[in-house]
């Protein structure tokens, strides 16, 4: 995820505690790409690296609203931001060396 992307899922995310996400609920990956107005690549994407902690009931994922709100966390944001500018930053190193 970019740093654009975080601050729209926060955004979204912001406009979804209107109707409440409740932190004991359970979701699907529908329901949370729907929260976080993200594609589902994306949301494949989180859940293939970890960011998302999901349990998987059958073929399917659930997860709890707790980690959506952990997600959109400040301390996540600053982590996903990190990540994005160390890989930017390997990316640059590797294109100086060709």
């Amino acid at each position: 995820m970019t740093p654009r992307d975080i601050i729209s899922t926060v955004n979204a995310f912001n406009e979804y505690m209107n109707e409440e996400l409740k932190e004991n609920s359970i979701y699907t990956t529908a329901e949370t790409r729907e929260i976080l107005k993200i594609s589902p690549s994306t949301m494949k994407r989180l859940l293939k690296k970890g960011m998302i902690r999901a349990n998987k009931i059958g073929k399917q994922y659930r997860i709890l609203g707790r980690e959506i709100i952990r997600l959109v966390s400040p301390a996540a944001e600053k982590e996903a931001i990190k990540s994005y500018l160390d890989l930017k930053q390997k990316v640059k190193t590797k294109i100086r060396k060709w």
